[in-house]
């Protein structure tokens, strides 16, 4: 590892990042020097912008993959190379407002019937079960699961904010099925080393051979299954706050966004077409 690079490790880790983050801001480092083919520290503001705008028109990097790749260059030019000057200008790119894909709960079935691994169907279940994001179900551990209290803990949060979700009785029955076939030391759902969990990767290509084989068009991945979970809490009348409380989200605008899909609140919005019917007579009545 270059000192350069254990320099901007050290800044995040001192800022308290996740290792996920520290991870992909790395990436984000290195693919820019790789594109220049030299050291960041050796390059100008002009070939940073033009870096910027190769992302964003000819390889036509996704927001999130964009706006990421900026925070990365921002954090590294101003802190590790103390050079703020270097970004000075450079903006994120604003954010569309996407509606979440989601599952009916009978695409959901079918999705969990198509997994045949049963680690894989534990940790999906789990996201699902208890709205957890692909990152926090992979870092739980024995511990974590409170079957006194039916209650989860989660560590590993986004922006490493802890917090309790809860723990199905039908979630319960899977965990300890799958407890007794792998019997975990330290994670719940260890990867193939001898150390560590399973892998993000492992569980998205787990989600796309489900899909295919549950014959589901939508591009399902974990997270549209975290998103059928909050979907699904909105649909039975569960209040907005606590999906937010659940979900960890910081705004709860953020958890807002459900409020466009959930059936119940489309559905029960009546079409005025459905009107110009009773319109027309009462005006026929009235003539």
């Amino acid at each position: 590892m270059t000192p350069l690079r254990e320099r901007f490790i050290e800044d995040m880790r001192l800022r308290n990042f996740t290792e996920n983050t520290i991870s992909n801001y790395v990436r984000a480092i290195r693919q820019f020097a790789d594109y220049y083919k030299t050291s960041p520290a050796k390059l100008t503001p002009d070939q940073l912008r033009k870096y910027l705008v190769y992302l964003s028109t000819e390889k036509k990097a996704a927001q999130g993959t964009y706006n990421q790749v900026v925070a990365a260059l921002r954090l590294f030019y101003r802190s590790t190379l103390n050079r703020p000057e270097f970004v000075q200008g450079i903006c994120f790119s604003k954010k569309e407002k996407k509606l979440p894909v989601v599952l009916s709960r009978e695409e959901v079935d079918r999705f969990f019937k198509s997994l045949h691994s049963l680690k894989h169907r534990a940790i999906l279940m789990t996201t699902y079960g208890s709205g957890l994001r692909v990152t926090e179900a992979i870092c739980l551990r024995a511990d974590d699961i409170d079957s006194d209290r039916m209650m989860i803990r989660v560590r590993c949060g986004k922006r490493k904010k802890q917090r309790y979700v809860v723990l199905s009785s039908v979630l319960l029955q899977v965990l300890r099925e799958y407890w007794k076939a792998a019997k975990p030391v330290d994670f719940l759902f260890p990867g193939r080393g001898k150390s560590g969990h399973i892998s993000r990767v492992a569980v998205f290509n787990a989600c796309k051979r489900a899909m295919k084989e549950a014959g589901i068009s939508k591009n399902v991945s974990p997270h549209t299954i975290r998103h059928s979970f909050a979907t699904h809490l909105l649909e039975d009348g569960t209040d907005i706050r606590t999906i937010q409380m659940l979900l960890g989200h910081r705004s709860i605008g953020t958890t807002a966004l459900y409020t466009h899909v959930a059936r119940g609140s489309v559905l029960s919005t009546t079409s005025p077409l459905e009107s110009l019917g009773q319109a027309s007579s009462k005006d026929r009545n009235h003539a």
